[in-house]
């Protein structure tokens, strides 16, 4: 049996998520806290573009389980336009966060997405058994739903670190000047 491939985000989200890392994070002189709500945001963007490879995987390998369960006759190129229209899929769930940064490292997180059907090969998926297609599907979905979790809850460390941020500001503990310098640096 495989070893199991690690959570998504690996050690960089563990941190995040971590119970005292929210009030370890809050006591912080002010430049910190804002390195620390950057690097946040940063984990959140490579998350989101890891969930949004995860589900495009996912929902072809949904549809081939369906097209073969309904016996149609076209093939999944012939599908394409069908699954990347997202046809069935409820409203979007995002908070739709205005992102100001791309995915760092964007290969790593297609590995990841791939190490999670070890000895299948969703690329040739037409050849793959309905056992194997099965257990890909199983596997995808299971990865996606705690990705979400882990992905909120990095949302969470960013709302909390920003209404530090913006509780410095509103009590007066900071100051807008040296926060406008300090973003001309970055």
């Amino acid at each position: 049996m495989s070893p199991k491939p690690a959570r998504a985000g690996g050690a960089a989200v563990d941190g995040l998520l971590e119970p005292a890392f929210l009030e370890t994070a809050t006591t912080q002189p002010m430049a910190e806290v804002r390195r620390l709500r950057r690097d946040a945001e940063q984990q959140e963007v490579n998350l989101s573009y890891t969930r949004r490879l995860l589900q495009g995987r996912l929902d072809i390998v949904r549809r081939e389980v369906q097209r073969r369960a309904e016996h149609d006759g076209r093939s999944l190129v012939d599908l394409l336009p069908e699954i990347l229209a997202e046809k069935g899929r409820g409203p979007a769930h995002g908070l739709g966060r205005h992102q100001t940064v791309q995915p760092q490292a964007p290969e790593d997180y297609e590995s990841w997405v791939n190490s999670l059907t070890p000895g299948i090969d969703v690329s040739a998926i037409a050849t793959l058994t309905d056992a194997k297609l099965e257990k890909a599907a199983r596997a995808l979905a299971e990865a996606e739903v705690d990705l979400s979790e882990r992905r909120r809850g990095v949302q969470q460390v960013m709302d909390g670190l920003a209404a530090e941020l913006g509780r410095r500001y509103r009590d007066g503990e900071a100051d807008v000047a040296a926060l406008l310098a300090d973003e001309g640096r970055h």
